[in-house]
């Protein structure tokens, strides 16, 4: 019996909607006036079900509808069914209403954004923040994360894109090793963190050509955090953004010992699903991040779209040689 009905195909939904209506209002035309259809439209869609099952579910009297013995046996499943839907469906809604999911690079993340989250969400109590910083791209249309802060050229399909900060290198030490840089050529000879890339377009820039960078090959670490972490510690010089380090490079744990800072082409941006554009929840932090980074001295060189690579003013304090 149990297996027969199992693999009994459900009622279409708007039956079931009719019924459970009527049944939970003991009225159609209460019914159809909080399904907003009409009354006849009810009391179609409830014939049908009645039809579908060989049975009457209701009792019509001349001002009432009364729920049959069979109406009366489906009715509580059908009524706590239709509670759970709705239990589930406010859940979802209050989390997309009221939860900010972002996903963003680890380093942006740390050095940059979560420094200023707090403001955020005291400017707007009500909205909860999620955060995740992992490495990988994420794929926003699986509906996990609201916002990302991604490196690129600000042209991914589907997504609107706000570019936030410049993604601007150079070398950064600890004053000890600084110590030991004369010219840009001595940093050849010190251990190097960070991208090759960036490494051999700093060299090109400064002048030291045809640089044998497969003498000592620099580490990648993968995030920029971590490097700086190492070069704070006295390990060797990291290429990265000075933007993300303003606070080791005022406290004196970092210098930057060259005034040359060069500018890549995948800049920092703020990405969203260009149909979400118009949430109240992403507009609210697409404003507050927006203001945040137009605070940065060197925003105004991102407006003027700059080709990179570029020469910039040092960010922080410097050991001239």
């Amino acid at each position: 019996m149990d297996k027969v009905a199992a693999t009994e195909p459900l009622p279409p939904l708007s039956m079931v909607r009719a019924f459970e209506a009527a049944a939970r209002l003991s009225s159609f035309t209460r019914a159809a006036d909080e399904l907003h259809m009409t009354q006849a439209a009810v009391s179609y869609q409830i014939k049908q079900l009645e039809r579908r099952l060989g049975l009457s579910l209701f009792q019509r009297l001349p001002r009432q509808v009364v729920l049959t013995a069979a109406g009366q046996r489906l009715a509580p499943a059908v009524l706590d069914a239709f509670r759970t839907l709705r239990t589930v469906f406010g859940q979802v809604h209050e989390r997309a209403e009221h939860e900010l999911a972002i996903t963003a690079l680890p380093t942006i993340a740390a050095t940059w954004l979560v420094p200023r989250l707090g403001a955020f969400q005291l400017a707007h109590p009500r909205l909860a923040v999620r955060l995740d910083t992992s490495v990988p791209t994420v794929d926003f249309s699986a509906g996990e994360f609201d916002v990302g802060l991604r490196s690129g050229r600000g042209d991914w399909p589907g997504l609107a894109a706000d570019r936030l900060l410049p993604s601007l290198f150079t070398p950064l030490c600890s004053p000890q090793v600084r110590e030991r840089l004369r010219a840009p050529a001595d940093l050849l000879g010190l251990q190097r963190m960070g991208r090759e890339r960036w490494w051999r377009q700093w060299f090109d820039a400064a002048g030291v050509m045809d640089a044998d960078l497969a003498a000592r090959p620099s580490i990648d670490l993968s995030v920029e955090q971590f490097e700086i972490t190492s070069a704070v510690a006295g390990h060797g010089v990291a290429i990265t953004s000075p933007l993300f380090f303003r606070k080791e490079l005022s406290s004196g744990e970092l210098v930057q010992p060259f005034d040359l800072v060069l500018r890549d082409e995948r800049d920092y941006w703020l990405v969203y699903p260009a149909g979400r554009r118009h949430s109240p929840k992403l507009q609210a932090f697409r404003s507050w991040l927006l203001e945040e980074a137009a605070q940065e001295p060197v925003y105004a060189s991102v407006l003027a779209d700059e080709p990179a690579p570029v020469s910039a003013t040092p960010i922080g304090p410097r050991s001239a040689p």
